[in-house]
């Protein structure tokens, strides 16, 4: 049995295999970008007019004639001499000859002579050639995660393709002869499934959607067997079970068969104790408790990260909030304790219903109070280390 800390040193350690595909830009959202962007074009490629107005030359003048028109997407040439002005809109291409363009709200119009009741200083509302980024600019960097704004901006420089690193395809295991699925009456003496969709959807909540949930009868032979099933889809697969030391738990024995080699196996912490990880190849197996509860504190503290790892994020573990605990209590078992908790105006509250089996209060959490194992009294006030379940970011 080996510490937290070890357990995610470990993770941290292993190297994994990112691939990278081109995809359109429309269906990047989500995705980390694996290649420097650098500007094709000048942003924006022509002068531009900030306001809807009247683009002239200026002087000291405020009296000044219309004699042409520029709205947006126009590219014809307008010259514009002394005491000349150009109508002109947000957006549309400034004449070359102007350097200033005045609000409207601030100019009086009467037949083709304008008057300017409150001069803007020379160069105003103009915007120049380049002023957002200039061709060959380096403007998205490596590892940046696509956003709507990111997608927009690339729209706008005229990029339809970028490289993104591709995110992995997972399978889910479920073992238990005692596992019935939802549909039908419950039958007596078993529990209706419930890890496949609460991870299907945990993994689906952080962007991966390439999923196939398997399942398996407590014998040596059918486990083995769906482990292999399970491999042959899959980059990294979440075994639910079968993976503690009970006559009917034969997932260790049957990664061993399909030749995964183990990288540590019992973790001091609660709950979660029975994790196991290990690997294949480029493949990675992280065989999960049973229990819900256990299941899915295991999935935030260890699996996600290695998924987002293998997805191009550098900073892939959710993120720590320091928070000041709402009550006293105690920790008498000698590990860490992954505790489902509500943090709310920087306080921290436990809520009942931690055993592993229980969802409950889970539902409701959106942290995880995390207590070394050396702590053994928490007093109400301390400031304690909590896991941000709702933080979607790098």
């Amino acid at each position: 049995m080996i510490p937290v800390t070890q357990a995610i040193h470990i993770i941290d350690s292993t190297v994994v295999s990112q691939r990278i595909k081109k995809v359109k830009i429309a269906k990047s959202l989500g995705f980390i970008l694996a290649e420097d962007i650098f500007a094709p074009i000048n942003m924006p490629s022509f002068r531009q007019s900030a306001m809807d107005g009247y683009a002239l030359k200026w002087s000291d003048s405020t009296t000044y004639t219309v004699t042409e028109e520029s709205k947006a997407g126009d590219a014809k040439h307008i010259a514009i001499h002394p005491l000349e002005a150009v109508r002109i809109f947000t957006g549309a291409k400034v004449p070359d000859d102007a350097d200033t363009v005045v609000m409207q709200e601030h100019v009086t119009k009467q037949d083709k002579s304008i008057t300017i009741t409150k001069m803007p200083n020379k160069g105003s509302n103009v915007r120049p050639v380049g002023e957002q980024v200039s061709t060959g600019d380096l403007v998205l960097k490596k590892g940046l995660k696509l956003n709507e704004a990111a997608i927009g901006f690339l729209a706008g420089l005229g990029i339809q393709r970028v490289a993104v690193f591709k995110t992995p395809k997972v399978s889910i295991l479920v073992t238990g002869n005692e596992l019935q699925r939802q549909g039908k009456p419950l039958k007596e003496g078993a529990i209706y499934e419930s890890n496949a969709v609460m991870l299907k959807m945990a993994l689906q909540r952080f962007g991966l959607t390439q999923v196939k949930v398997f399942y398996a009868k407590d014998t040596l032979k059918a486990t083995k067997k769906n482990i292999k099933r399970a491999l042959e889809y899959c980059d990294v697969l979440l075994i639910s079970g079968g993976i503690s030391v009970g006559d009917y738990d034969f997932v260790k024995e049957a990664l061993g068969k399909n030749d995964v080699d183990e990288l540590f196996y019992k973790i001091n912490q609660k709950p979660g104790k029975p994790l196991w990880f290990g690997k294949k190849d480029q493949q990675f197996v992280f065989a999960l408790p049973g229990n819900p509860a256990s299941a899915l504190s295991c999935f935030y503290v260890y699996v996600l990260p290695l998924l987002k790892k293998c997805s191009g994020y550098s900073d892939y573990h959710l993120p720590r909030i320091q928070a000041k605990s709402a009550t006293d209590f105690k920790n008498t078992s000698g590990k860490t304790l992954f505790l489902k908790a509500s943090l709310q105006d920087g306080i921290v509250s436990v809520l009942p219903s931690q055993q592993s089996s229980m969802l409950n209060t889970f539902a409701t959490s959106n942290v995880l109070l995390m207590v070394p194992k050396h702590v053994e009294t928490i007093k109400k006030q301390d400031q304690v280390s909590c896991i941000n379940l709702e933080c979607y970011g790098n």
